[in-house]
């Protein structure tokens, strides 16, 4: 993957991992139970549902690939439109609204684990969204396992310190979300269907 690919890559998966999404939500109120660093079970389990379903996803477009040349070039147009679309969707949607959070008992690790794992791969629209998503930046002339790794690698450290300071500033984020969470939903799908307009544009 080129320099300035993986950059770009790197500035939209930032975006995409600020947007309010159910494991940024039960980070924030794992964090809000439990603490930040058993919250990094959750995490971790969200992580690991979100790699796998990019894997999923970005080898069933190279089994397409290899079927036909220029589904590439489809995939691109398709993704942006879907993109463009899940950006309006985005601007539209309410301010989270979170209930007040009171103090409760650990749970085991593995159950904080397994919630974050099935809250990633329980949602359809990841798949669907990797699917418009990975297509933008994928090189057919490169190793696809190589650009698995590295759009992987970076997706994986950028959600999943996301999701970890939302658990560690829970109390102090909640208040702002319930505030400002218009504006910040505004300003994200804003920034989603400028993604989606102009990523099938560029070579």
């Amino acid at each position: 993957m080129a320099l300035h690919t993986w950059l770009i890559y790197l500035t939209a998966v930032i975006g995409l991992a600020l947007t309010p999404g159910p494991n940024g939500l039960l980070a924030l109120t794992h964090g809000a139970l439990y603490g930040h660093r058993r919250t990094l079970w959750t995490v971790s389990g969200g992580v690991l549902g979100f790699v796998l379903l990019m894997a999923l996803s970005m080898f069933g477009l190279a089994a397409l690939l290899k079927a036909s040349a220029h589904a590439l070039l489809v995939l691109k147009w398709l993704g942006g439109a879907y993109l463009i679309w899940l950006g309006i969707q985005l601007w539209r949607s309410p301010a989270l609204q979170l209930t007040p959070l009171q103090a409760s008992d650990p749970r085991p690790a593995a159950q904080l684990f397994r919630q974050g794992l099935l809250s990633a791969v329980s949602n359809p629209k990841v798949i669907l969204f990797y699917g418009a998503f990975l297509p933008q930046f994928l090189d057919p002339a490169r190793s696809l396992w190589l650009q698995f790794a590295i759009m992987a690698t970076t997706f994986a450290l950028v959600e999943g310190l996301v999701e970890y300071l939302l658990a560690r500033t829970a109390q102090r984020t909640r208040p702002w979300l319930e505030r400002a969470g218009r504006s910040f939903n505004r300003c994200c799908g804003g920034l989603f269907a400028a993604m989606g307009a102009a990523l099938p544009l560029t070579r």
